[in-house]
């Protein structure tokens, strides 16, 4: 009697270990998706980048294709294309979008217009939690890298179409570290 019980006790720990070690394992799988979810997510807007900068929200001014300024709130907000259109509704294939970080959350934006008025509201995907920082810096020449688009040398006026060379994204999780990409954003 004394051997079942060693034995069912045995049987019951392995199994026990065995459903924490999968539940763990399915958490950090979950994890790993929404990571490359987000790059993949990030990795075609920085690809499809339209040089077409938009009008403010008051319809005076323009703002480049390509933004990192305080003013917009985001931390990046663009205009790319590829919007596909399946059901052939009144808009154009071209899309504004904007990621900033809330509660430590990635959120994606975007918006139906890309010239918006005051009550354009975006609509927002969370796209991963647990991010301290994000972080991007734009290949301007070979080797040049820029902290900010458009570059604070270029005139305002030739640079709201100008696209750079590539984006190089650093994501800092709570949980990985500091994740960094370089994309080539298509000529």
């Amino acid at each position: 009697m004394a051997i079942f019980a060693v034995l069912a006790a045995f049987c019951y720990g392995t199994l026990s270990q065995t459903l924490l070690s999968a539940e763990i394992l399915n958490n950090r799988m979950d994890r790993l998706q929404a990571l490359q979810r987000t790059i993949r997510m990030l990795t075609d807007d920085l690809q499809q980048l339209a040089p077409r900068p938009i009008r403010d929200e008051l319809g005076d001014n323009l703002r480049p294709a390509l933004d990192t300024g305080f003013q917009s709130g985001f931390a990046l907000e663009l205009t790319r294309g590829g919007w596909s259109n399946p059901v052939v509704l009144p808009r154009s294939t071209l899309q504004r979008v904007g990621y900033r970080i809330e509660e430590e959350e990635l959120v994606r934006y975007h918006w139906y217009a890309l010239d918006r008025t005051l009550n354009s509201d975006p609509v927002s995907l969370s796209l991963l939690g647990g991010v301290e920082a994000i972080e991007f810096r734009f290949l301007v020449g070979e080797e040049e890298f820029s902290d900010q688009w458009p570059p604070p040398d270029r005139a305002p006026e030739a640079s709201v179409r100008e696209r750079p060379r590539g984006v190089e994204v650093t994501l800092l999780l709570a949980d990985e570290g500091e994740i960094r990409r370089l994309i080539e954003v298509t000529p």
